[in-house]
């Protein structure tokens, strides 16, 4: 009964902590600006299935897709025994679901393929990181803690994939001695290899059991209140930010509202705009930003596909597109911790663009959206990064030389170019 007790304590501590950060979380992509992502559900879904569930834009790098997909399934299907760890540990029993007879044997079975595929990628995945370095591994952005949150959580893994096979192993020795409440139940393909490792002793083979057994069930749930402080949210958030990812043509940029209620009041004075605040063109802040850029922000998994293929950071320029997404997120968790400390209406003096993210990124991208189309959920950089130049722009008029010429020469000739309207056709009256 106390081991009940202890468990039903840690379960609900657990669960309890969880839920607080996240609904943190939730409050601070909440900050952000209303976006309306609620059209063509069914091709949202579709959409979800196959990016978030199939894992379709992984197939692009088979070698990590293959690694990845075991990992996910792994995750996936080995956390289905967790139900059975749950009504074990509520109710005193053992292998409750025992009953299911063969079917029982092949989950467990099964279950066990897949602990030692999630195990080997894990530590294929370390090697990747450390040992050969890859280079969309590194970069100004990848310092101290991203790179040891990646190998804490494939440790992490590794050691609670070791604790299932050595718990199955010292359950598989304890039925073969026909101890206590170790009935046979389930087929271990893989932890038989390992009972050679273990002591022959029943009382070892228990404390063993019960120690790899409590060690899964805690570190699941120091896993799960990890996530909120790692870029490993993306196993719960990758879902909803496929759902509510841009579904328009990639090269198309949205109206601003601000500016079409300007417009709108130009060309008829008796128009009323919905909102009477005056608009802000652009964002300065994480606040500025719509609620969806804040999600891609947590989303984010700091895998380094974007930046391997922004021209920009290819050609030596300052620009990393996983950069922007890591400076936003960091910048969204200061003004949520700014908010539990002194209130919603706190200035800290600070923003996000030149405190995080300097003019120089957001000048050298080249909006050409390779970084969103590599994205493997769908996560769109250019969006936070137009927005900001927005503001560069239209409210501080601030923007680099060429892009002023630019900007004037279109406002004088209606086109990029210096060349009046009237000359634009000399070049067929030379040939």
């Amino acid at each position: 009964m106390a081991s009940q007790i202890i468990f039903i304590l840690v379960t609900l501590a657990g669960i309890g902590l969880f839920s607080f950060n996240a609904r943190k979380v939730i409050r601070n992509i909440k900050i952000g600006r209303p976006a309306n992502r609620n059209d063509q559900p069914a091709k949202r879904f579709m959409t979800m299935l196959k990016v978030a569930f199939g894992q379709t834009k992984m197939a692009v790098r088979p070698i990590p897709f293959l690694l990845h997909l075991v990992v996910y399934l792994g995750f996936v299907i080995i956390n289905l025994e967790v139900l059975e760890i749950m009504i074990d540990g509520i109710f005193g029993t053992h292998r409750v679901f025992a009953g299911l007879g063969g079917f029982y044997d092949f989950l467990i079975g099964s279950f066990e393929f897949l602990a030692l595929g999630v195990w080997l990628a894990c530590v294929i995945f370390l090697i990747r990181r450390n040992v050969l370095k890859l280079k969309r591994f590194s970069g100004v952005e990848m310092k101290a803690w991203p790179k040891s949150d990646a190998n804490y959580i494939l440790i992490t893994e590794i050691l609670l994939m070791s604790a299932f096979l050595l718990m199955n192993a010292a359950d598989s020795k304890l039925q073969a001695l026909n101890e206590g409440h170790y009935i046979s139940a389930g087929a271990f393909p893989v932890s038989a290899y390992l009972q050679g490792l273990l002591p022959s002793s029943a009382a070892s083979l228990v404390m063993i059991e019960r120690a790899c057994w409590w060690f899964h069930i805690i570190g699941i749930f120091a896993f799960l209140n990890y996530l909120p402080y790692s870029k490993h949210f993306h196993i719960l958030f990758a879902f909803p930010n496929t759902y509510f990812s841009n579904l328009e043509p990639k090269g198309e940029f949205t109206n601003m509202a601000s500016v079409t209620n300007e417009v709108k009041a130009m060309l008829d004075p008796s128009f009323v705009p919905a909102e009477t605040a005056p608009g802000k063109f652009g964002a300065k802040d994480v606040n500025d930003l719509s609620w969806i850029n804040l999600m891609n922000a947590y989303t984010c998994t700091e895998c380094g596909r974007c930046t391997s293929v922004c021209p920009a950071n290819l050609t030596g320029k300052l620009l990393s597109p996983r950069k922007i997404m890591m400076d936003t997120r960091d910048r969204l968790e200061e003004v949520g911790k700014n908010i539990d400390k002194h209130g919603a209406d706190h200035q800290d003096g600070k923003a996000l663009l030149d405190d995080y993210i300097t003019r120089e990124e957001i000048w050298a991208c080249t909006s050409c959206n390779a970084c969103t189309e590599a994205c493997p959920i769908n996560i769109d950089p250019l969006a936070i990064i137009v927005d900001l130049r927005r503001y560069a722009v239209m409210e501080e008029s601030v923007a680099p030389g060429s892009i002023n010429a630019m900007l004037g020469n279109v406002e004088n000739n209606g086109a990029p170019w210096k060349y009046s309207p009237a000359d634009r056709l000399n070049w067929a009256e030379q040939s």
